[in-house]
Formats: structure tokens, C-alpha cells, sequence
């Protein structure tokens, strides 16, 4: 997802009407990831697949939202999506969360039974996320909502 040019992600976005998908997103930076949300939303709709949001402070607390809603919800997802941006700023901080998010969603990929989407962009500058929210970049939101079907497909098609 991180290239321009990918032409195959677009190709046979699957209808999946029985699909549910969580989309967990960040408070931090809203005006952003609310764009991010927005592309998802659009793609999910036009997919038929059902979907609901739940918000996080920051990008650190996205796994275990993700984590505590596949325990606990009595409506069990058949993907997640995180959400966020995480901007390099003049201090480390900016590497330990981009580390902490990256590989607690790994772990989640590893542990769930369904797949954990990556849509957490870590960027330089707020152009950078401007550029991937429906600029020169494309869209990184709706290509995770696209991921998020193809994987659902996927698990799908395993069991």
C-alpha cells in the first residue's frame, strides 16, 4: 500500500455483503483520520459489507481496542482496520510509537483469527498525509478498506 502505481490492489475488490468490519481510528490528528475513515466508509458501502467505528486516543491504544472488541463484542468482526498518522516531530517519540503500533498489530495479525489492517500512516509532515488522503498518493484509506475485503476473502476461502 505504500507505493503509487499499485493498479493490481484495485482489481477484484470482492462483494461481501455478510462482511462486518471494525474500523478502530485514532482521535489524535481527527481532521486526517477522519479522511482516512471517509475512504474506508466509501469502499466498505460500496462493497455491502457492514462496519462500525470505535475511537482511540492515540495510535499506541489501537491493538488493544482491537483486541479487547474480538473478545469481548457479542459481534464478532471479520477484519479490523487502524486508523491513524503518527508525524515526526523533534523528538523520539515519534519512533517508539510508530514501533509499538506497527508491532502490536503484527501480533494481532498473528493471534486473531482475522486479519488486523494497517492503515496507521507514519509521515513527516502533515503535506505527506494531505498527499495520501485523495492526493497525488491516492487514497491509503480506501486502500485499506480494499484490503480489508481481499483478506476477509481470503480468510474466507481457508476455512
Amino acid at each position: 500500500m505504500a507505493s503509487t502505481g499499485n493498479t493490481l490492489l484495485t482489481k477484484g475488490i470482492p462483494k461481501l455483503a455478510d462482511a462486518f468490519v471494525v474500523i478502530v481510528k485514532t482521535e489524535w490528528n481527527a481532521h486526517l483520520v477522519d479522511r482516512l475513515e471517509e475512504g474506508c466508509i466509501k469502499v466498505l458501502n460500496e462493497a455491502g459489507a457492514t462496519h462500525t467505528t470505535l475511537s482511540v486516543p492515540g495510535a499506541v491504544e489501537l491493538p488493544f481496542a482491537v483486541q479487547r472488541h474480538q473478545k469481548i463484542s457479542s459481534q464478532k468482526a471479520d477484519a479490523y482496520i487502524t486508523l491513524g498518522t503518527v508525524i515526526q516531530g523533534g523528538t523520539p517519540h515519534f519512533e517508539y510509537v510508530c514501533q509499538m503500533v506497527s508491532q502490536g498489530v503484527t501480533q494481532l495479525n498473528l493471534q486473531l483469527p482475522v486479519p488486523v489492517i494497517f492503515g496507521v500512516l507514519t509521515l513527516n509532515n502533515e503535506q505527506e498525509a494531505i498527499d495520501r488522503t485523495g492526493g497525488v498518493h491516492g487514497h491509503k484509506g480506501e486502500e485499506a478498506a480494499i484490503t480489508a475485503l481481499k483478506m476477509i476473502a481470503l480468510n474466507q476461502s481457508l476455512q
